[in-house]
């Protein structure tokens, strides 16, 4: 039987033990986020983390479809699992995410193993979907609907740093995406709500916060009768002014930013915040006008420009990230080169980069000038070598500097040293102590002077 339910408040009060559960986590920040909520969901309802996958009373995947390689991988992990449901027929397992909103039903039939498939507008509503389970109900929900959270039920994988969703959706139609279609339109939280998960997270220790978004300066847009700051319009701007003086909080940074809304504004009130961070995450995408044009993506390379330049006027010491595709389809030589060219102009911090894939349901894939897996490779691997030495040349600026770093975690791969992050983004290595002073905690801020550096983090010793 395949059923949706109208959403019911969620109940907080913790229930005997009901077994162990695992999540495995696909693709972006938005998954990773709502991934936590899904946890904390779970622990509320009285399951445990298990100790490992292959032990859980209740595996979840949280899937993305923005890349056809994670989907894959996300069958593989879901074959593994419907053989061991034959020796445990207790066994739950639920496919969240974007590919659980693609797919539905398709993978219930491709996967009758599967219990719930539920899409990401639907996370905050897992209490209520597997108590249909329990009632003996394959259960399908990838309905468009209002997202009703309930943001305090996060279990968050760190006690430091906290991401908080700011708005939901996304309302582009690039031709290469398929997140409008399984993410729904946007919706914006209230500000009142941000400020109150925020205000939250300071209470019990958080340091650090990211706001998260598709299109995060697209906040407040779909808002009408808002009247919160001068220009009666509800922004980014605003919302970074709104919560800056919370107290507790030391950092707050945000991604991801579209070029389309990216305004001097928002420039001018970053600069002027002490708590905002200097980096900035701005996917250009191309560098090519023809194919941003094709693309769908509503700013010329001009434009970006611009959007750097005045970053690097008003706040020179930023760093500045962003995405990049290559080999999408139509794509010539002059045009992949064209992207090289930006990246060596702007001269980024970070690119993350990927080869065009075909997704279902976008314009872009039923396109005739598709190109060769062999030129994906090829100008993956280029664009890969110059992004790496670009990020190197970029880091030389970090050395014999003295950096605040926020101190996170213990380095996993070397107990010895802790780990953290300047206010730039660069991840930091550095030994638990000098020689007359005693190990920093998580949470604290410290001077770091670096004195080695590596195209995406630095090392340095504690002063």
């Amino acid at each position: 039987m395949t059923t949706t339910i109208a959403p019911t408040k969620q109940s907080k009060s913790f229930r005997s033990h009901r077994g162990s559960y695992w999540i495995t986590t696909f693709g972006c920040q938005m998954n990773k986020a709502d991934s936590e909520r899904m946890s904390g969901i779970l622990q509320t309802m009285g399951y445990e983390l298990a100790e490992e996958e292959l032990k859980a009373d209740l595996i979840l995947y949280n899937t993305c479809t923005i890349r056809d390689n994670a989907e894959q991988k996300v069958y593989s992990y879901l074959g593994r699992q419907a053989r061991r449901k034959k020796s445990d027929p207790h066994l739950k397992i639920i496919i969240a995410g974007c590919l659980a909103q693609q797919e539905g039903e398709t993978l219930l039939r491709r996967v009758p193993e599967i219990d719930l498939v539920m899409g990401p507008q639907h996370a905050n509503r897992l209490e209520t979907l597997l108590n249909q389970v329990d009632n003996g109900h394959q259960v399908l929900a990838t309905d468009e609907q209002h997202i009703y959270e309930d943001i305090a039920t996060a279990r968050r994988e760190s006690a430091i740093c906290g991401w908080v969703n700011i708005i939901y959706g996304c309302n582009e139609r690039c031709t290469y995406c398929v997140v409008p279609s399984v993410r729904g339109k946007e919706q914006s939280r209230t500000p009142q709500a941000i400020k109150h998960e925020i205000e939250e997270l300071a209470r019990i220790g958080y340091k650090e916060i990211t706001l998260l978004g598709q299109n995060i300066d697209a906040y407040g847009r779909d808002f009408k009768a808002y009247e919160f700051n001068k220009s009666g319009k509800l922004t980014l701007s605003y919302l970074l002014e709104y919560i800056h003086d919370i107290e507790g909080i030391e950092r707050i940074r945000f991604a991801t930013s579209h070029p389309r809304y990216f305004t001097k504004e928002l420039i001018d009130v970053c600069a002027k915040l002490p708590k905002v961070c200097e980096h900035f995450h701005i996917p250009v995408q191309s560098g090519s006008n023809k194919i941003l044009k094709n693309m769908g993506r509503g700013y010329t390379v001009q434009t970006y420009k611009e959007i750097i330049n005045y970053i690097k006027q008003i706040m020179p010491d930023s760093s500045i990230t962003s995405d990049a595709i290559v080999a999408f389809p139509g794509e010539t030589r002059d045009e992949f080169e064209e992207t090289l060219s930006l990246i060596e102009d702007v001269q980024f911090d970070l690119v993350n980069t990927a080869a065009y894939s075909p997704r279902p349901n976008t314009p872009a894939a039923l396109w005739p000038n598709q190109l060769s897996e062999k030129i994906k490779i090829d100008r993956l691997r280029e664009i890969n070598n110059l992004v790496e030495n670009t990020a190197k040349k970029r880091n030389l600026r970090y050395k014999d500097s003295l950096q605040e770093i926020l101190v996170e975690s213990i380095n996993s791969k070397d107990n010895s040293q802790l780990l953290g992050r300047t206010r730039t983004n660069r991840l930091t290595f550095f030994p638990k102590s000098s020689v007359d002073s005693k190990s920093p905690q998580p949470g604290e801020i410290v001077n770091i002077k670096i004195n080695e550096i590596r195209p995406f983090s630095l090392t340095g010793i504690l002063l």
